[in-house]
């Protein structure tokens, strides 16, 4: 399967959603339905709309895996399940910090596959919150990209 880069339009919002719903249950096993349910309609209405989107598509159109950037934080990076482990998430990454500038990244301390694939591509763990941004209690670990 033949993959490309390519921006996310706001038609397709709801398919990124989707996309974030599958890919949060595959890896943030310690949310609560309720966390996921909080977040959902924040992520359609609030979050997408924050952030510069893109996506890696597969040539049917299918968006397998999606970044969202701001102000030289990577603020999302969602790869689908099914796709997962295929090199996605770091051609994300790598354009992310290569054209957008990113330098920062926030991942929950209770995802350690996240941890472990940032670390991997060159972020190091420079601090820790004990809540995350809306106050709830998920330990958020602070990295910045190792210069």
């Amino acid at each position: 399967m033949n993959y490309h880069l390519d921006q996310i339009q706001v038609t397709e919002y709801p398919e990124v959603v989707d996309l974030w719903e599958l890919s949060v249950r595959a890896t943030h096993g310690f949310l609560k339905e309720e966390d996921i349910a909080f977040f959902k309609p924040l992520i359609l209405n609030v979050y997408l709309n924050a952030v510069e989107l893109n996506s890696v598509r597969a040539d049917s159109g299918q968006i397998l895996g999606f970044s969202g950037v701001a102000e030289g934080n990577l603020e999302m990076l969602f790869v689908h399940p099914d796709f997962a482990g295929k090199g996605i998430g770091k051609t994300l990454l790598h354009h992310a910090i290569k054209h957008q500038l990113v330098t920062k990244v926030d991942v929950n301390e209770q995802n350690p596959k996240a941890i472990k694939f940032y670390l991997k591509n060159g972020f190091e763990i420079l601090g820790r919150s004990e809540l995350d941004g809306t106050g709830k209690p998920y330990p958020i670990l602070h990295l910045e990209l190792h210069k």
